[in-house]
């Protein structure tokens, strides 16, 4: 009898974990395990429906984490802000990393960013949304628990996610703080790139020719600038599409962040499609696929 290659993932019910679920689901080859705080909540409830496992397991809770990643082979995991009320973002990494460590986890994928602090020499030292998760992956690399992370740009889906997507009197408007026009970003669509990224580490990380262990790969689906990202959406939609730089915005760990990034280009240097991932079999996604597939269903008339 086969053994369950069970993975589990935290923020399943979330924003990035729940598109990595919906691949899970789709290979054939590894079970999901969902680990959320409340099994009973509606999210979790139609998860179950699916035929996912749902097991309660708290991220700022090491033994409820313990008792949830039990014959779990691999680990996909999201932490939340610590600006979150509530929430301590490298407390809960830190629980993952011990509770996956101590039940035996083979292989621990993490979602990470760069630090923007050493980027910079200390330019801009106040955005703990980087530094949090920097500290996270130091801890988890210190660990020796195999593994490796995953750094996320702009997310394309905070067209409406965060609503830098808007209709006007004339078409739409694309609206970022703090970003010139002149300026390029790098853009992930996370439903598509991330679940991808994840699928190609789970399926090399036993083959130690692939030298995955303890390596960063940036996923980034396509680097541009903001301009040029409302041309390719002006052209999907049919329609006036511009782009407002709206300033700074008063909050210094998201100006910092978008000064950091625009003065950097997007930040990523890895060739798109990155390379290294696309050895291990994945295939990345465009911003036209993203632009006919997402928005134009969501905002077209």
């Amino acid at each position: 009898m086969s053994v369950a290659r069970i993975v589990s993932v935290f923020g399943a019910t979330g924003y990035q974990g729940s598109a990595v679920v919906n691949a899970l689901l789709k290979t054939g080859t590894f079970v999901p395990r969902a680990i959320s705080r409340d099994p009973d909540s509606e999210a979790s409830q139609k998860l179950k429906a699916r035929g996912v496992q749902v097991v309660k397991g708290d991220s700022l809770d090491k033994a409820s984490l313990v008792n949830a990643l039990k014959g779990s082979e691999a680990v996909f995991a999201v932490t939340l802000p610590t600006f979150i009320p509530g929430k301590d973002e490298v407390v809960q990494g830190r629980n993952m990393v011990d509770a996956a460590k101590e039940v035996g986890v083979k292989f621990f994928i993490l979602t990470s960013l760069p630090s923007i602090k050493a980027a910079t020499n200390g330019k801009y030292s106040d955005c703990i949304q980087y530094e949090d998760k920097v500290a996270v992956q130091k801890y988890l690399k210190a660990s020796g628990l195999p593994h490796a992370s995953l750094h996320l740009p702009y997310f394309l889906e905070n067209f409406w996610k965060t609503n830098h997507l808007k209709k006007t009197d004339t078409g739409y408007n694309i609206a970022v703080p703090n970003y010139p026009a002149t300026s390029r970003q790098s853009f992930l669509w996370v439903e598509r790139d991330i679940p991808a990224a994840a699928l190609a580490l789970l399926n090399n990380y036993t083959d130690p020719s692939k030298d995955i262990n303890g390596k960063v790969y940036p996923v980034v689906t396509a680097n541009m600038t903001y301009p040029e990202l409302a041309a390719k959406t002006s052209q999907a939609l049919g329609a006036e599409v511009t782009y407002t730089n709206t300033g700074p915005t008063g909050v210094t760990r998201i100006d910092d962040m978008f000064a950091f990034l625009s003065g950097s280009n997007g930040y990523y240097t890895t060739p798109i499609p990155n390379p290294d991932l696309v050895a291990l079999g994945m295939k990345f996604s465009t911003v036209e696929e993203f632009l006919a597939e997402e928005v134009k269903s969501r905002f077209g008339n």
